[in-house]
């Protein structure tokens, strides 16, 4: 039993230690910035481009500073106040040139980007730098076969891609995932030679050791696909499947798998 004199040990604490002892502790630094840069750099390398490693940019200048340091990811930039600045390139060929496998390369929003044919043949991931796909768009010009070409495991996502004549990704081997993105073919009195994605590859291809394990394929998600004589075309061994369609006022979304049976 308890004495009479003894205090219950459920007996409420004293509000005034409480909020006092809440102030102070609010008041601590928060600890993971007490981390040195190279350790936080290093978290922030796990996080995905789009939106953890961008939201994580909003929070402090030196989480800024950090999210957008060229070892993450390289910047395309239309206009560069500073030609000096490492890890930013005024156009995507330039990136792509400079890139190491497994790199993301950020392209700023606003304008058009203008890029035809160029290969990539290293693991990339290219993200739009906008809010919405409509806000970073890729444009090449009618001579060219495609805006991009692909012959190893890469990534798009966030980006409108427009072709006149063509077609706008050209998948000649790798993994390729479309996220989020627009594909565009413009209309034109052709329209029937234009196709958004066309894949070439074939159960011959062999991949580079770096991006062992991953067989040929096209996986599209969340990706409007807009004019041309079909959305993909395949003339290897890849065939469509899992395909699902969300039928807009002005367009088609789409999700779908190209892989070998």
């Amino acid at each position: 039993m308890r004495d009479v004199g003894e205090e219950p040990k459920w007996k409420r604490s004293d509000p005034k230690r409480t909020s006092s002892s809440k102030s102070s502790s609010s008041s601590l630094p928060c600890l993971i910035n007490k981390l040195d840069d190279g350790c936080l750099m290093h978290i922030f390398s796990f996080l995905s481009p789009i939106p953890d490693r961008y939201n994580t940019a909003l929070v402090c200048h030196r989480w800024l500073f950090l999210a957008c340091h060229p070892r993450l990811w390289l910047r395309v930039e239309r206009s560069i106040k500073d030609p000096l600045e490492p890890g930013v390139f005024p156009s995507i060929e330039t990136a792509v040139a400079a890139a190491r496998p497994g790199d993301t390369i950020l392209i700023s929003a606003g304008g058009r980007h203008l890029a035809s044919d160029i290969q990539i043949k290293k693991p990339l991931c290219l993200i739009g730098g906008g809010e919405v796909p409509d806000e970073t768009t890729l444009i090449c010009s009618r001579g060219a076969d495609s805006v991009l070409e692909f012959l190893s495991t890469c990534k798009l996502a966030n980006l409108t891609v427009k072709a006149e004549l063509g077609c706008c990704l050209l998948h000649r081997s790798g993994r390729l995932t479309i996220d989020g993105c627009v594909l565009q073919c413009e209309s034109n009195p052709l329209d029937f030679l234009s196709v958004p994605i066309v894949s070439t590859a074939s159960a011959q291809t062999v991949l580079s050791p770096s991006v062992k394990g991953y067989k040929d394929g096209v996986s599209v998600s969340r990706t409007r696909i807009e004019g041309g004589a079909k959305a993909v075309s395949t003339s290897g061994d890849l065939t469509l499947q899992r395909v699902r369609v969300i039928y807009a006022r002005t367009s088609l979304v789409f999700w779908f798998d190209m892989e070998q049976q």
